[in-house]
């Protein structure tokens, strides 16, 4: 067996994974700066009830996060078979049900990166500007939102590395179908199943490694950069 070949099996698993954590990240993103924001410069009530439903997919089991979408979006769920015959969007057993999987276990981490980054924002810079006459929007979009910007950069690598590497969610809810769902870690879960699978089952675990590795690494890079610019 060559170590440095992927199988073409293998191949679509790696392909799916990247797919599915992009789609998780992006599709995550716009909701993760509304939370983000909400939490970090209001205060209401349940506010305390809204960061733990939050974080609540950090605590729970992943089976039972995968369990409750499947109970949501199935075919027979109530928003999966509104979704299904209004909009034709299916989730249960394919691959956007996976993304949606991810996102929601990277949502977290997402809105807590973004929060933590919010907090640091001096107050003071965005009253300048309305002072000076920008309306909200602009001084969002000029001010705060290029200050969140290393934040945000760091969220969306960290939803994109926990995409990568989720497993429990997304096969309870959309099982682990060869070129469908399954993505990385079910690949690897399914070679330690069957006989002489181990090599395979190491290569991709080492693939997996080198992708969140890398994530990982831009991830402070590019944040680091974006610090730099804003603080010029």
């Amino acid at each position: 067996m060559n170590w440095f070949t992927l199988s073409p099996e293998e191949w679509n698993a790696v392909r799916l994974s990247v797919k599915v954590a992009t789609w998780a990240m992006f599709a995550s993103l716009p909701l993760a700066i509304a939370v983000a924001m909400i939490l970090a410069r209001t205060n209401f009530w349940g506010k305390s009830l809204l960061n733990g439903l939050v974080h609540l997919p950090l605590v729970l089991p992943p089976v039972v996060t995968g369990y409750l979408l499947l109970l949501t979006f199935g075919r027979r769920g109530l928003a999966g078979a509104f979704l299904a015959e209004h909009f034709g969007l299916v989730f249960s057993f394919r691959w956007t049900g996976a993304a949606l999987a991810c996102a929601v276990m990277g949502f977290p981490l997402m809105v807590r990166a973004i929060r933590l980054s919010i907090e640091t924002i001096d107050r003071k810079l965005e009253q300048a500007a309305s002072t000076l006459g920008a309306n909200p929007a602009w001084v969002f979009a000029t001010v705060t939102l290029p200050l969140m910007l290393p934040g945000i950069i760091a969220g969306m690598i960290l939803c994109f590395a926990k995409a990568m590497g989720e497993f429990g969610a997304t096969i309870t809810f959309v099982s682990n179908i060869p070129g469908e769902t399954q993505t990385l870690p079910s690949a690897i879960y399914t070679f330690t199943q069957v006989p002489d699978g181990d090599a395979n089952a190491l290569r991709l675990t080492a693939v997996s490694v080198i992708i969140s590795l890398v994530a990982l690494v831009a991830s402070e890079v590019l944040a680091r950069r974006v610090g730099q610019r804003v603080a010029e």
